[in-house]
């Protein structure tokens, strides 16, 4: 039997909220403020029949909650506000979570509002009230029934001493409509003013908040229908609005307009040629170094050329001075130039030339690369079968693509059904097969359905998917024009394992009882392991937009993940861990906070924007979109070293890499078209990589 040990008044912690917190929590209201409070009202016990009530009617910080006959008092009169509060008394005095805990059993208390993630809940139709942060449920100790029976938070269970009654918040589970005609005036080469249409809801809307590119950009409130907003000159953005309301009820995205500012002033100066550069081999993988250029703005670019084509681009703020080029042949010469470009594309003269011959074999990581194949849609999951042939789907065409690498021969082995992109990320996403695919032949699939992100399993059968054997596994995974998550990977427990995004609402990420923002784990038939932490299909939350899942040679799971502005983070896995999202992004935000995973490693958002991940060896191989580029680290212990990198801008945006059964890798590119939903608008390829020893 738990028990709950209760002294008044409690001490808390010292608290603090982050300034980072805002950019990265999507309920952002002013402190002291109840906008669109619903109250007050009596929260009752569905076993017990009694009150939620600030014990002893006291209004000192730190004073318990129980619960207790209803009286009609104040102590028993709860409003909750559109910021997820649950205030008594009045408008400063908040229901709290002692010392931020997110680990059961956690102590509540009542303390002054200061919009910490600690003091916000969820109020769900099924009764229950959930702790924001922790993803806790609000819980009558040991089921007890009778008058001072102490309240705190515990595992979410479906028990009846987890069930309330009250008419805050719990009867809207409706979001608003989608914000239509969103457009955009005074476009400058720094702002852009942003108009949409209002949606409805209803309740009301509470808020709208703006993207670009999945990158949460700022929010107002629902009064509001224009907003401006800081650009970045020449940078080309996809601007996007979501309504939310007081509940937290997301909308679906709006459509997408694309901006491309103009730059602040005319610029038709150069940069300096990079000068002293330097080569040297090591097998056959060259290592280039130069000393950097000057220009009158900045440089913003370096563009590496060998035998006369351009084979790299190294960016960065200010960019690197080194390349590496590898993949190269043996026993050959060749020749390399470097060409600065600033913001404007104004390109220096060339470098002076260097010749570097290579080695007669490989003597690094990443040997030779051979281009297999090559799609106008963007190949996102793809697996090994049996036989060392390909499956790989097309995400906006929502086909299987069966691919022969030694021949490069493709057959279409069909479409899946009741896929519907979403103008965004989503679409037809992860692949996995069965562990035992050569004779059940079981493809399992996840994918963006008109109503939900899902996963399904069809058989293969003659090379065909046998589409009236398909059986939806899992469904009711929110969907969102982007962050939809969609990673499958089988691990050596034979459980399934799926990413799924938070669907643009942080806090569904922190709440555990949902399945957005996690890691979740199933059995091959789709029901839940009875090892699970929570007694649902979550095994880790806090998550933002996973889309790398991978298993190391001790069958600890490794997971890549998408930041919002400032950092991406690679994460190990641990059953039941919190990963920090929204109130931590990476190492910035309320990252101290007790209970939450801290990441192995992060990189800056414009140097990865990293999607899959593959191990070999115990080497994490890490593709990334907006870094173009592949990183590759040794996994010791719990930690990633010896992090090199690869492919700087060789083949530009990498989305997918997978094992493949020589010991290399399959490496997928996503340089086109990956941010909507147009089929067939890409130019991609297909590539086979092969690892050194």
């Amino acid at each position: 039997m738990r028990m709950f040990a209760w002294t008044a008044p409690w001490r808390s912690r010292p608290r603090m909220v982050a300034a980072a917190v805002a950019a990265v929590t999507l309920l952002t209201v002013a402190i002291g403020v109840p906008a669109s409070a619903a109250g007050p009202s009596t929260v009752v016990g569905a076993a017990s029949g009694r009150c939620l009530d600030v014990v002893g009617n006291s209004r000192t910080a730190g004073a318990g909650i129980n619960i207790y006959d209803c009286n009609g008092q104040a102590n028993q009169a709860w409003t909750f506000t559109a910021a997820g509060e649950l205030r008594v008394y009045d408008s400063t005095t908040c229901l709290d979570v002692v010392g931020r805990d997110t680990t059961a059993p956690a102590a509540v208390q009542i303390y002054g509002c200061n919009g910490g993630d600690n003091q916000r809940w969820r109020i769900n139709a099924d009764g229950t009230i959930v702790g924001v942060q922790s993803g806790l449920c609000l819980d009558v100790t040991a089921a007890g029934t009778t008058n001072g029976t102490v309240v705190g938070l515990w595992t979410c269970n479906g028990q009846a001493n987890q069930r309330w009654t009250t008419s805050l918040g719990s009867a809207d589970s409706q979001p608003p409509s989608v914000p239509a005609s969103p457009r955009v005036s005074g476009l400058t080469c720094n702002s852009v003013t942003f108009t949409w249409n209002a949606s409805t809801d209803n309740v009301g809307v509470a808020f709208y908040d703006i993207y670009h590119d999945g990158q949460l950009m700022k929010s107002v409130n629902g009064g509001t229908l224009s907003t401006s907003l800081t650009v970045v000159p020449g940078a080309t953005w996809g601007l996007y609005v979501n309504a939310r309301d007081a509940a937290g009820n997301v909308s679906q995205a709006s459509a997408t307009v694309t901006i491309t500012p103009p730059q602040c002033q005319a610029d038709t100066v150069p940069p300096t040629a990079p000068t002293q550069l330097t080569g040297s081999a090591s097998g056959t993988t060259v290592t280039l170094r130069w000393t950097a250029s000057t220009d009158n703005i900045g440089v913003r670019a370096y563009d590496i050329f060998r035998d006369g084509a351009k084979v790299g681009t190294v960016t960065g703020t200010p960019p690197s001075t080194t390349f590496i080029d590898s993949g190269l042949a043996a026993n050959r010469s060749y020749q390399y130039q470097v060409v600065a470009r600033d913001a404007q594309d104004n390109a220096s003269a060339r470098s002076n030339t260097v010749t570097v011959t290579t080695g007669a074999a490989c003597g690094s990581a990443v040997c030779t690369v051979r281009q297999v194949a090559t799609d106008t849609d963007i190949p996102w999951g793809l697996v090994t079968l049996p036989d060392g042939t390909v499956l790989y789907n097309r995400r906006d065409a929502h086909d299987i693509i069966h691919l022969n690498p030694t021949t490069g021969a493709k057959t279409t082995v069909g479409t899946v059904p009741n896929v519907q992109s979403t103008d965004g990320e989503g679409g037809l996403l992860g692949l996995a097969i069965s562990a035992g695919f050569a004779s059940d032949r079981w493809l399992y699939i996840m994918h963006t359905s008109p109503s939900d992100n899902r996963i399904v399993r069809i058989k293969i059968e003659n090379d065909r998917l046998t589409t009236a054997s398909e059986q939806v596994l899992v469904s009711g995974i929110r969907r969102n024009k982007f962050h939809d998550g969609g990673r499958l990977r089988f691990g050596p427990d034979g459980k399934l394992y799926a990413s799924t995004g938070d669907a643009q609402n942080g806090n569904y990420a922190q709440d555990r009882s949902s399945l957005e923002g996690k890691v979740l784990r199933l059995n091959p038939d789709g029901s839940v392991p009875s090892d699970n932490p929570f007694g649902n299909y979550v095994w880790s939350y806090g998550h933002r937009n996973p889309q790398g899942l991978a298993f190391d040679s001790q069958g600890r799971l490794w997971e890549q993940e998408f930041g919002n502005a400032i950092m991406d983070e690679t994460n190990l896995i641990t059953k039941g861990g919190n990963y920090g999202w929204p109130a931590c992004e990476g190492t910035s935000g309320t990252c101290n906070t007790p209970g939450f995973v801290a990441p192995a490693r992060t990189y800056p958002t414009a140097d990865g924007s990293c999607s899959g991940i593959a191990i070999v060896r115990d080497a994490l191989y890490v593709a990334c979109a907006r870094g173009a580029r592949m990183y590759r680290a040794v996994i010791s212990g719990g930690s990633l070293t010896n992090v090199q990198t690869y492919f700087n801008g060789t083949y530009g945006r990498l989305r997918t890499v997978e094992p493949a059964p020589d010991g290399g890798l399959w490496l997928t590119t996503t340089n086109l078209g990956d941010k909507d939903s147009t089929p067939n608008n890409s130019n991609e390829k297909i590539l086979h990589v092969t690892l050194g020893s």
